[in-house]
């Protein structure tokens, strides 16, 4: 049975990414924000090269889809953004970037933008969806009581096609948090990451 480790949001933790690629999985998806403000994606890159031809990355709101692109040429990982997969009879699909943050990181998108581009993961069942950003007003959102900070595009498509499981990152105070979407199994992976058997 193919597993898939998910995860997000290592800002620069070296550590904790050595830790991640010692765990044997045949896919390991990085989910946006390796470092901040894109600084350091090599050393981050250096880390993860020993896993090269099984590692796929999308960009979060501290890349741009062109950092993502170059890094993933570099070391010979799969650039994510935008794109589909199979494992056996399993849709993967993955997309990059936040919603509008009050800091204008490199990686944001509009929530128009959002919807569009989730629009040609519509049709695929059954369906693994990996976002960097997580769905807005859930627990996998929450920055603290009353403050949240995901995208209502996001919200909307899983409420909409209901993927099978959903994982995100992005807000770390939501690190681990699952919870159900109607009959998605929703994550937010966090730099803990998640092992997902498919």
């Amino acid at each position: 049975m193919p597993r898939a480790l998910i995860f997000s949001d290592l800002h620069n933790d070296v550590k904790a990414l050595e830790k991640l690629m010692d765990i044997e999985a045949d896919y390991y998806f990085a989910a946006g924000d390796l470092v901040n403000w894109a600084r350091g994606l090599d050393k981050m890159g250096e880390v993860m090269k020993r896993r090269a031809d099984k590692t796929y990355v999308l960009p979060g709101n501290h890349e741009s889809a062109q950092d993502i692109k170059a890094l993933c040429a570099h070391f010979g990982f799969v650039n994510f953004h935008e794109q589909i997969m199979r494992i056996g009879s399993t849709h993967v699909a993955g997309l990059g970037y936040s919603s509008p943050t009050p800091f204008a990181t490199p990686g944001e998108y509009s929530e128009d933008e959002i919807a569009e581009r989730l629009k040609k993961f519509a049709n695929l069942k059954p369906l693994v969806l990996i976002c960097h950003c997580p769905p807005l007003n859930t627990a996998l959102d929450r920055i603290k009581e009353g403050l949240h900070a995901g995208s209502l595009a996001v919200r909307e498509f899983i409420a909409a096609n209901q993927p099978e499981y959903f994982f995100c990152g992005h807000i770390h105070e939501a690190e681990g948090v699952v919870i159900q979407m109607g009959s998605t199994r929703a994550q937010n992976v966090g730099k803990q990451g998640y092992l997902l058997e498919l």
